[in-house]
């Protein structure tokens, strides 16, 4: 039976926050350091700033204006806009379809270390098999991801004010002052690295702040530019269907601008602090060097060992660590949980419950599978673009490196060129607000970044290599 009334926020600051929360996952917490260090340091800080206020504004508005307009989440939005691109929407759900069983299993390894730390098992955790042990063992990572996508379901079933709008109010503030306080020590730390040299955490913010264009080619820049577009996917959660869904609860009477502005702020704050919070420490007890570690191995190996190097107050920091590492987690997979729930009930009417359930239920087996590809299942393939695969891999490179570029052209050639950018900017000035870099808007929407996409999109399949 389809829902009387469509759910909304109760408010601009639940929708700000809900939104955040959406944004501030691991992709921040654990990719954003590492591109920075190995893009240079202030110049992937400077490239990415500049492409947040242009390119990661025009989709993040867009997305939301589409949201909002239609009161439809992706599924059907696209379809609402222009018949002829009602596959856009189709697309824009296989994402979060793809991406959940993952997300919820990277998610149940922050639990298994946070439990580690809180048990006072932190000094196995900075061996490096304990990492190794974990997922290739049969039944615990299952059972780890079961507790944290029960717990993702168990949100996103108690409704949008109730479940997520109300946990956000509680998780993102304490979220926020748990990394601005971590950043605060992270610069306080001095130690001797692995490789014998005395540093102090004001060393590791130099490598993280300083630019260095030295012996940097064209090819290299674009390298970064690339890279750190990838990165906004991440950071602003587009292109696959969330800020669609979340504009769709959005209010008629809410301030779209304002609140686009403030999701903008609190995401590039909250991923500068993260490079604040991750980097001075590696620096100062792995050497500069021990940045190389990326994705799972900067969490996972990476941090306990720097955990390990700080003497028993490095138990403490672990597990406020973890605990927060474990929010941004949860406020992720809430919100992808919430495209593929609201993609459901607008597209076949299903009740929120019904909807809940049975994607739980199907991301859980997807996940079983996921995780037995790391002991009985295992096998190993290269990617177009290079890189070792298996399972996991293949459904995040799936999901981010191809449906997520496609759905983010389509989305600024039907903006750009067929309905025309007057589509949102009417929606987003509906109230007799102001649209602050209209121009920038237009220019960005129909040129400059469906070009930059089909790049991306081309350095996918290795072809800048």
């Amino acid at each position: 039976m389809k829902e009387k009334k469509r759910s909304s926020f109760s408010s601009q600051f639940g929708f700000v926050l809900a939104a955040a929360g959406s944004a501030v996952g691991l992709g921040n917490i654990w990719r954003f350091p590492y591109l920075a260090a190995k893009d240079g340091g202030g110049t992937f800080l400077v490239i990415y700033i500049v492409l947040a206020i242009t390119f990661g504004f025009t989709l993040l508005v867009s997305e939301v204006a589409i949201g909002r307009k239609t009161k439809q989440s992706q599924w059907t939005a696209y379809g609402l806009l222009n018949s002829k691109f009602k596959w856009v929407g189709t697309v824009a759900s296989l994402v979060p379809f793809l991406i959940l069983p993952y997300y919820c299993i990277i998610g149940g390894w922050v639990l298994k270390y946070f439990i580690a730390f809180v048990t006072g098992d932190w000094a196995n955790a900075a061996d490096d098999g304990f990492f190794t042990g974990f997922i290739t063992s049969e039944v615990s990572p299952i059972v780890f991801d079961f507790i944290f996508l029960g717990a993702t379901v168990l949100v996103i079933y108690m409704g949008v004010n109730k479940g997520i709008e109300r946990i956000s109010k509680v998780l993102m503030p304490v979220l926020l002052v748990m990394i601005i306080g971590i950043s605060i020590f992270a610069l306080t730390l001095d130690g001797v690295g692995e490789d014998g040299v005395a540093r102090t955490g004001l060393d590791g913010l130099k490598v993280y702040l300083i630019p260095s264009f030295a012996g940097m080619s064209a090819k290299d820049i674009m390298i970064v530019v690339m890279d750190a577009m990838g990165q906004l996917f991440y950071s602003i959660s587009v292109a696959m269907g969330i800020m669609i869904a979340y504009g769709s609860y959005v209010k008629d009477e809410a301030n779209l601008m304002k609140s686009v502005n403030q999701i903008e702020i609190f995401d590039t704050l909250v991923a500068i602090l993260a490079g604040v919070m991750i980097i001075p420490s590696v620096v100062v007890f792995m050497g500069p060097e021990g940045m190389g570690s990326k994705g799972p191995g900067l969490m996972f190996i990476a941090m306990p060992k720097v955990f390990a190097a700080m003497g028993s107050a490095g138990r403490v920091i672990g597990i406020i660590f973890f605990l927060m590492v474990l929010f941004a987690a949860l406020t992720s997979s809430m919100s992808v949980l919430e495209a593929i729930v609201s993609g459901l009930m607008d597209k076949f009417h299903w009740t929120r419950r019904k909807a809940s359930v049975i994607e739980g239920v199907i991301a859980f087996g997807i996940g079983v599978v996921v995780c037995l590809g790391y002991n009985v299942l295992y096998f190993n393939i290269k990617l177009p673009n290079g890189s070792d695969a298996q399972i996991l891999d293949i459904l995040d490179y799936i999901s981010n490196n191809i449906f997520m570029p496609v759905v983010a052209i389509a989305t600024c050639i039907l903006i750009g060129w067929v309905v025309k950018p007057k589509t949102v900017i009417d929606e987003v000035t509906k109230n007799g607000e102001k649209f602050g870099r209209k121009g920038l808007y237009i220019v960005m929407v129909k040129i400059v970044a469906p070009i930059m996409l089909i790049f991306l999109l081309l350095g996918s399949f290795g072809l800048f290599d």
